[in-house]
């Protein structure tokens, strides 16, 4: 069995899928803004990597300058110095965990992931923020009261530029190595819980519902027994099991009737119309009044039979004792199917 600390196989491996994402996010971009307006058809781009920035960034530096924005340079953001080696840290936590194989520390890294991802963005707004408010006030454009703050995600005009903030394909990926370690860590909770609420009996108790469904299988109709018995259905004690029947469901439930009236009755219940698999005997009105089978029986309906519901229906293993019994009682001759129709 599984350790409550241990880590489902399949998700140990995805631990170090997820690691070798994050070594592909350090070097390619992991957003981008582009920038649209009617003097640049082809459009602007601006490409955040985990160390650097790239994309026609000395175009929109020139295009800032007019408005009062200060240049974008690399060495101005001490968040290209640590990036990198953030998510290489977390490529190395992933591969670790793997690796100790311990559910708690998944947990600690998804934690990590989590509050890393939420201060990234405030980080990335606040960046966003200072730029497009901290105006040179000796611009040679200036528009009172306009900020020049890009939308964190999503698109906003500035001027005439179309302004869209968007993921690249690594904020891509990096976002979908917190939603992976999010699956994760919930299906490690639920699996655990399972685990957690298991006895000490736990091996006993996964043997018991099979040997059950063994044993179930195999059940063999009980012998009705008049005085000790009572009927399923009418709650009336057994008087005469000339008449009986029983249903035997394959989780091994039997139920006992003293009469066809009442095992019709019970078989037509809508609680009961649920249940798909069963199997149903009738006790043979002749010799012993042993139960047999419905598919081998055959059936006399007669009124001098006189049954204790009414029902005045008696079942036989083979002509010869259903053509005695016509001989004495008179009636019908009947199959199962005209014996259960409504």
């Amino acid at each position: 069995m599984k350790k409550k600390s241990s880590i489902h196989k399949i998700n140990r491996l995805l631990l170090i899928a997820g690691a070798v994402v994050l070594f592909i996010v350090m070097v390619v971009p992991m957003w981008r803004i582009d920038l649209q307006a009617p003097q640049y058809p082809e459009g602007l781009q601006l490409f955040i990597y985990p160390n650097r920035l790239a994309g026609s960034v000395d175009i929109v530096n020139g295009l800032n300058h007019y408005i009062g924005m200060k240049p974008l340079r690399t060495e101005n953001f001490i968040e290209f110095t640590l990036l990198r080696p953030i998510i290489f840290g977390f490529a190395f936590l992933l591969l670790l965990t793997a690796f100790i194989n311990k559910r708690g520390m998944l947990n600690t890294v998804f934690v990590l992931f989590v509050l890393f991802g939420i201060i990234a963005m405030i980080d990335f707004w606040k960046w966003e923020y200072n730029y497009g408010h901290n105006l040179n006030p000796d611009a040679p454009i200036i528009v009172p009261g306009m900020a020049y703050q890009p939308p964190l995600i999503g698109f906003k005009q500035l001027l005439n530029f179309g302004a869209y903030s968007i993921p690249a394909i690594g904020g891509l990926l990096f976002a979908g190595v917190g939603l992976m370690l999010l699956v994760m860590t919930v299906v490690e909770y639920r699996l655990h819980k399972k685990v957690a609420s298991m006895s000490r009996m736990a091996v006993a108790a996964i043997l018991a519902p099979l040997l059950f469904f063994v044993a179930s299988c195999n059940t063999e109709p009980k012998p009705i027994t008049v005085g000790k018995d009572v009927c399923s259905y009418c709650k009336m004690p057994v008087s005469d099991n000339r008449f009986g029947a029983e249903v035997i469901t394959t989780k091994g439930k039997i139920y006992k009737f003293d009469d066809s009236h009442c095992i019709l009755s019970f078989l037509h219940d809508a609680k009961f119309q649920s249940e798909k698999n069963y199997a149903i005997y009738f006790v043979d009105f002749s010799g012993d009044h042993s139960l047999i089978p419905v598919s081998k029986s055959l059936f006399l309906k007669s009124q001098a039979l006189r049954s204790p519901m009414n029902g005045n229906i008696a079942a036989f293993n083979n002509a010869d004792s259903l053509q005695m019994a016509f001989d004495k009682y008179a009636g019908g001759k009947l199959n199962w199917n005209e014996v259960y129709k409504p």
